[in-house]
């Protein structure tokens, strides 16, 4: 390979023994991949549990139900008739029919019947619920309730005059993750064909196409299957696959795209396939690196949350961030080493063009020295209207995901709509959970007496219909109590408070020796918040606190970092601000297809910054490197941010087309969690790539002028890691402009 000063650094080793050892790279790489998707499916995923998705105080009360066997999974069958009341016998048998069947089902329990009294009939008699219990949390209750569904659906045959319908949460969860199924199974076909031509727009080739979109989905594969090994030990959200699909195809693509496109910069600059591919290891290998490294350093954030779910969702997205980084640096050196010109193989007509000199890039160039010419007006105009985008996200509000975000065209969905209409009472409830010694003794009972004539007292916040169940060893009192509200809403919210600040401490807290918390749908939405809100800041310091330092020291400047996350972070306010705009406020739910929940899913907006922060730097890194690169070899400050951002910016574009396009995938499927994350991600790396790197950068860094690389002189002291800095220009370079004596950085 040419030698030059860079040969020295990790990324270059790393792919001098990959192309020196091509088959060991590749046929590794291969079985390492299918080794861990097979292992990790045998394993199987560990989902987290039922008890867990719960935060603070709704948390102890379910902790404490599940210890006391009062969690099982509530079921119900609706039988209805527009003809036919419970007073007809027809419509009598149809319902005997049911709880007959249904008693003789394994793991099911405490059926109750309308016709003894035990479960609701609507006020016209035209409807009635049979009520009955699944055994085990949801992960165990999946596996448990086909038989209870087949029983339902033999029912309905036996008695087509009326319609006999199951819902409830076992029920609702195996058919929620039926259509996360088939919503992950149209991302992934959708999502490849996409990637491949607007790779086959990038490289012009199938061959140069096809490598990037080959190692991201690897690095997808592998994933899939070694996160099932850890959650062995940290349960993952069922959402986790999705995730990993998402960030996985963007970040391995994107990479490989930003390596491979260096590399034919290099080809076509003069270089030979050795030194070509060395330089491109040594500058964009190395930017690889230290990018995929700052968007592991943000996903770590979601550690700190403290939530099963943001920690399952941190440990999926560095692993495959760690793994599709490991794949550019090693698989892809042997398989451009092996294809040497090859790469160019299938020329695809039209699209297929000669390689162009490294560096041209005529729309970009003018557009960077337009606005280095006009450098306060550009930023101004441009942070005015990314803050103008960020005013909504003022107003964002967070609700949980429940059965009322699900699609409406789920036939599961369809019958709780009808239960819910017919029976008010089985929609939202808040569940008081009282532990004494002894519930039936005479304090606890007057108590919970005195807390349901309370309730009853406001009626604007409660419905009728409270309910008591106690534990087998009288040690649990379960207190359900139907509320007003969605769940989500501030009347759900008025009905939590009221109970938990007043009627509560009131009633079942004052007896002595008990411990009572309150669960349920508000409840749990209202903790979610509040353990989130008191993390926040430490999550924020971590994540700005260590991507400063990264790129303090990799760019050895004080302002780089400091700049890097407030145009970061207007980039995050603005997506904010189109989420809340689109799916908060309702603009846009005819052409995407949902319902607004009036609010946003409240895991994505944690979710939302620390994968745009690290997205974000991801670019950043990548263009600054080429500008500390070539201002390193002798160009002034402008004239380097011009060349570096106008060389750059054509393959910042094409990996920013291919993440926007996998994102906006996931809009077009089912689940609006998807919908909102899809569009989220979308428009942050579409602002990120065009307003932020072509307009607010280049002006910022001619308004600073010098002062970008200032460094204090008591930080002289940090260690030289460089981005693209020690790689050499191309032999067609231009020479720098005059000689200046400044260090370069030295190799990792």
């Amino acid at each position: 390979m040419d030698s030059h000063p860079s040969s020295h650094n990790l990324a270059a080793r790393m792919a001098r023994w990959s192309s020196r050892h091509r088959k060991k790279a590749f046929w590794g790489w291969l079985a390492f991949v299918i080794l861990a998707f097979a292992i990790g499916n045998a394993v199987g995923a560990n989902n987290i549990s039922d008890v867990d998705n719960f935060n603070g105080e709704s948390h102890r009360a379910e902790q404490a139900l599940d210890r006391a066997g009062l969690r099982p999974q509530s079921e119900v069958v609706f039988v209805q008739s527009d003809k036919l009341t419970i007073k007809d016998p027809q419509f009598r048998a149809a319902v005997q029919d049911v709880t007959s069947h249904l008693s003789k089902v394994p793991y099911v329990q405490n059926v109750k019947s309308p016709l003894r009294g035990e479960s609701a009939v609507s006020e016209n008699g035209h409807a009635a619920l049979v009520d009955f219990d699944l055994a085990g949390d949801s992960t165990e209750a999946k596996d448990r309730i086909d038989p209870v569904l087949a029983a339902t659906a033999a029912a309905q045959k036996r008695h087509p005059a009326l319609a006999v319908e199951g819902f409830g949460d076992a029920s609702a969860n195996k058919a929620v993750n039926e259509v996360i199924t088939d919503d992950l199974k149209k991302a992934g076909e959708l999502s490849l064909p996409v990637t491949l031509i607007l790779l086959l727009i990038t490289f012009g080739t199938l061959v140069a196409a096809g490598v990037p979109l080959w190692i991201g989905l690897s690095a997808v594969m592998a994933t899939l299957g070694l996160v099932n090994i850890p959650s062995q030990i940290l349960p993952i959200d069922s959402n986790l696959p999705a995730v990993i699909l998402l960030i996985g195809l963007a970040v391995g693509v994107d990479y490989s795209l930003f390596y491979l496109k260096r590399e034919r910069e290099e080809r076509a600059a003069g270089r030979s396939p050795e030194g070509a591919l060395e330089a491109a290891a040594a500058t964009s290998g190395r930017a690889v690196l230290i990018s995929g490294a700052t968007v592991m350093v943000a996903m770590a954030g979601m550690f700190i949350s403290g939530d099963k779910t943001f920690v399952s969702f941190a440990m999926g997205t560095i692993l495959v961030v760690a793994v599709a980084v490991f794949a550019s640096l090693t698989v892809l050196p042997a398989m451009l080493s092996w294809l040497g010109d090859r790469v160019e193989k299938g020329r695809v007509p039209i699209l297929g063009r000669r390689r162009r000199r490294a560096g041209e890039s005529h729309l970009w160039a003018s557009l960077t020295g337009a606005v280095m010419r006009r450098p306060g007006i550009s930023l101004l105009l441009a942070g005015g209207l990314l803050v103008a985008l960020a005013i909504p996200a003022l107003g964002l509000k967070s609700v949980t995901s429940g059965v009322d975000q699900m699609p409406g065209d789920i036939p599961v969905i369809q019958t709780y709509n009808k239960v819910k209409k017919v029976f008010p009472v089985k929609g939202v409830t808040a569940t008081v959970v009282m532990e004494v010694p002894n519930v039936q003794a005479g304090a606890p009972t007057t108590a919970i007496a005195e807390l349901t004539n309370r309730v009853e007292k406001f009626p604007q916040l409660f419905r009728p219909g409270t309910e008591l169940i106690e534990s087998k060893d009288k040690t649990v009192a379960q207190i359900n109590i139907p509320t007003i509200g969605s769940g989500n809403d501030q009347a759900s919210l008025d009905a939590l408070n009221k109970l938990r600040d007043d009627i509560v401490p009131a009633t079942v807290g004052a007896v002595e020796g008990a411990s009572v918390n309150v669960t349920g749908d508000a409840a749990g939405s209202e903790d979610f918040r509040t353990n989130l809100n008191s993390r926040l800041p430490l999550i924020f310091a971590f994540v700005f606190g260590l991507a400063f330092l990264l790129m303090l020291v990799t760019f050895r400047s004080i302002v780089i970092p400091i700049k890097a996350i407030l145009l970061n972070l207007l980039s995050v306010g603005a997506a904010y601000g189109v989420i809340v705009l689109v799916f908060q406020d309702g603009h846009g739910e005819s052409l995407l297809g949902f319902t607004s929940t009036g609010g946003v899913t409240n895991w994505l907006p944690l979710f939302l910054f620390v994968v745009l922060f690290g997205l974000s730097m991801d670019y950043h890194v990548f263009i600054l490197s080429r500008v500390r690169e070539l201002y390193d070899r002798g160009m002034t400050t402008d004239e380097a941010v011009q060349r570096g951002i106008s060389t750059t910016a054509g393959t910042v574009t094409s990996a920013a087309a291919v993440m926007v396009a996998v994102f906006l995938v996931f809009v077009t499927l089912t689940f609006i969690d998807f919908k909102e994350m899809g569009l989220g991600l979308a428009a942050a790396v579409l602002i990120d790539a065009t307003i932020i790197r072509g307009i607010m950068l280049p002006a910022a860094m001619k308004l600073l002028g010098d002062w970008n690389w200032y460094l204090p002189s008591w930080l002289e002291w940090l260690p030289r890691i460089g981005g693209e800095g020690d790689a050499p220009g191309p032999p067609t370079e231009p020479p720098a402009h005059g000689p200046e004596s400044r260090p370069a950085p030295v190799p990792l």
